[in-house]
């Protein structure tokens, strides 16, 4: 929970939200973000950003250390004038919405992707291992760039640069 060795609630725990984010939606034009720290912790405990895209879809986050007992949900819910989709569960693990205007064939295999963790940490890093050592390799792999990472800091920095001055900050912040 320190700002210089781990960050708070967005930089260590929601990342990968932000990686999504990207990934589904595109660049971020720019953030705008409120945060908040009640925990004995230097760094955020709690964070909303609202993002504005490139493509001129806008789109929100909320990232809370506070849950009750345990984890209650990872979720991404887009919403468009064409489609429904909703991605929930405990580690983004459950397709719990999937409905287009036009129907595609593989739309019924999507639905039966769900799949149970045993943790919050889900299945993602084991697949990921096995994708950076085919990267490392050079076989053909999946895995995200540098820039992705990039990308993604920079609007995490970005969202921290808005709760801090109260200001909606554009990108890219770095050149």
């Amino acid at each position: 929970g320190t700002k210089t060795l781990d960050g708070g609630a967005l930089m260590n725990q929601a990342s990968h939200y932000v990686d999504l984010m990207t990934w589904l939606n595109g660049k971020i034009k720019s953030v705008s973000a409120i945060d908040s720290t009640s925990l004995k912790i230097e760094a955020e405990d709690t964070i909303a950003l609202n993002m504005k895209f490139d493509n001129l879809a806008v789109g929100s986050m909320s990232v809370s250390m506070h849950a009750f007992k345990k984890n209650f949900e990872g979720s991404i819910t887009v919403i468009g004038e064409k489609g429904l989709v909703k991605i929930g569960g405990v580690a983004v693990n459950k397709v719990e919405h999937w409905e287009f205007l036009d129907r595609d064939p593989i739309d019924d295999k999507i639905m039966n992707k769900s799949y149970d963790v045993d943790s919050i940490y889900g299945k993602g890093h084991f697949i990921y291992y096995k994708e950076l050592a085919k990267s490392l390799n050079n076989e053909v792999s999946s895995i995200p760039s540098g820039q992705d990472g990039i990308t993604s800091l920079e609007v995490i920095i970005a969202a921290y640069q808005s709760a801090k001055s109260n200001k909606l900050i554009s990108l890219p912040i770095i050149e």
